[in-house]
């Protein structure tokens, strides 16, 4: 690292750690949550049955709406068919990563146990295949998912959470053999750690959370004037820490270019969407 702005931007990030940790609510499962980092790097150690275990049922316990249970997770262990999702992905790690999870928004089980309970319902088209009912499913994956790349951080473990491997949902749906009412959601990448990458800066919370009403900045001069600082940390961020070779570039630079410049490899997901039984209007 080089350079005093380098140094201040490391030692921001040290004491915004330091703060938390000898905060009054310090505990362990604190700790985690306010030094997750994403780890795309892993050592070749697999992670013992008995932790793959204790994650799942980390995941297992996450909040569900209704009480619906309507989430799923694939863990692949092919070789070929993680190389396959790598490959969708753009990211070679994915297939590196000794455990990996695609999550799901899943219907279909809840489906088939009330058309076994009543056969006289059609739930295929009633309810379950519902815009609200899918939303909701998605909800829960992704609680599910948090929870365990959670669990895994809190047990020396690291993880990166994949939104990359639906850049082609279609081509992931026929993979992973997807019945009717699955949608995929996200991918999960776990490991030994083999980086120790610093932990990226986080908007000002002024910025993100408000109080009885949405605020935006063109009406704050405060949260105006915070998210400029935030601009110039990540600026330096990105400058002195992350990528010493790339462009200088502010929060509000990134996000124009993503505006200007959409990722390539993204597939439309409506009609996969509606390809697997979801009806996002009803």
């Amino acid at each position: 690292m080089k350079g005093i702005d380098g140094q201040n931007v490391k030692m921001t990030l040290a004491n915004s750690q330091k703060t938390s940790a000898t905060n009054p609510v310090d505990n362990p499962t604190i700790r985690t949550l306010l030094e997750r980092r994403s780890i795309r790097g892993f050592t070749e150690e697999p992670v013992d049955d008995q932790t793959v275990a204790l994650l799942e049922q980390a995941a297992q316990h996450a909040a569900t709406s209704r009480y619906f249970h309507e989430w799923s997770a694939i863990r692949v262990t092919d070789h070929d068919e993680a190389l396959a999702i790598a490959d969708m992905a753009h990211q070679r790690y994915v297939a590196e990563a000794p455990l990996l999870y695609i999550f799901l928004a899943d219907q279909r089980r809840n489906a088939d146990l009330v058309r076994r309970f009543a056969d006289d319902l059609d739930p295929d088209t009633t309810l379950l295949n519902s815009g609200y009912v899918f939303l909701q499913s998605q909800n829960d994956a992704v609680l599910a998912l948090h929870a365990m790349e959670t669990a895994a951080n809190a047990l020396g473990l690291g993880g990166v959470i994949l939104g990359s491997v639906i850049n082609d949902t279609n081509r992931l749906i026929d993979l992973l053999k997807l019945p009717k009412l699955v949608y995929p959601v996200l991918g999960l990448a776990i490991g030994h750690p083999a980086q120790d990458p610093d932990p990226k800066p986080r908007m000002p919370r002024q910025a993100q959370i408000f109080t009885n009403t949405y605020q935006r900045a063109d009406d704050d001069a405060d949260m105006k004037d915070a998210l400029a600082d935030f601009d110039q940390t990540v600026t330096r961020y990105y400058r002195d820490i992350r990528h010493m070779d790339d462009p200088h570039r502010s929060f509000s630079a990134i996000m124009a270019d993503k505006v200007r410049n959409p990722a390539s490899g993204h597939e439309p997901m409506l009609d996969s969407i509606r390809r697997q039984g979801f009806d996002p209007a009803c």
